[in-house]
């Protein structure tokens, strides 16, 4: 008996499973290599995102125009969504500025053009943080079901097997059924570190675009007022603390 119960194992799972089995298996193996590799593909964007997005915060909200912004874009180019946001803003003023509305395209007041060009940007970013979330989420959802498949369809032929062989003891049942469970392990296993990464990259996003609709409304002051919202309020009460007049960027 002691010699029968340490054969089962994986190895033994492996050896005995049929098509069914070790296709199940080869599957679970690809959403595995699948899904950490995007956890690590992600991880390390979100990190070089929020990096470079800091450092252009610092630089854009110390720089003395937009002029200064700019030549900052066009030197180093938008790594970042706020980069990319603040480019394409600075490109739709000085279009509208040079040619006016001329096309359907360009529609309406420079603050609704510019505004338009924000949403699209916006709605750009959201859907590139949002790329590959759908493998993660998948995976963490069909995972557990997978290797359960594979438990059940383990545990359908040992049972067969021992009908078969009439030996029904519990030394005979334990050894078969328990090892037809590391599929479901295996499934859990694949599972729950997609549905974790899942989780904190959407919570990461939810910040960033907070973080971006936030910085898109200032940026939509700064080039249609020329000042921040609510700067004409402490403009009597602090006339030397303005920064150099946001002109349009040159073209």
């Amino acid at each position: 008996m002691d010699t029968s119960t340490s054969s089962f194992g994986f190895a033994h799972l492996l050896a005995q499973s049929d098509a069914v089995g070790k296709t199940l298996l080869a599957l679970l193996v690809v959403m595995s290599i699948a899904s950490w590799a995007l956890i690590t593909i992600k991880s390390v964007a979100q990190w070089q995102r929020h990096r470079r997005g800091q450092a252009f915060l610092d630089f854009f909200w110390n720089a003395r125009s937009l002029d200064d912004v700019q030549h900052e874009l066009a030197t180093h180019g938008a790594k970042d969504p706020f980069a990319h946001l603040s480019a394409h803003a600075l490109h739709a003023q000085a279009h509208h500025a040079r040619h006016g509305a001329t096309r359907l395209a360009d529609a309406g007041s420079a603050s609704d053009y510019i505004t338009r060009t924000i949403k699209k940007v916006l709605d750009e970013e959201t859907l590139r943080l949002e790329s590959g979330l759908t493998l993660l989420a998948t995976v963490g959802a069909t995972a557990p079901f997978v290797g359960l498949f594979g438990t059940v369809w383990g545990v359908y032929h040992a049972l067969v097997a021992i009908g078969m062989s009439g030996a029904g003891t519990l030394d005979k049942v334990a050894g078969p059924v328990g090892e037809a469970l590391i599929m479901t392990g295996i499934g859990l296993a694949v599972a729950i570190p997609a549905v974790m990464a899942y989780n904190a990259f959407v919570r990461g996003n939810r910040v960033l675009s907070a973080r971006l609709d936030a910085f898109a409304f200032e940026l939509h002051s700064f080039l249609t007022l020329g000042q921040a919202p609510g700067a004409t309020v402490h403009q009597a009460a602090a006339p030397a603390a303005k920064v150099q007049p946001l002109k349009p960027a040159a073209a």
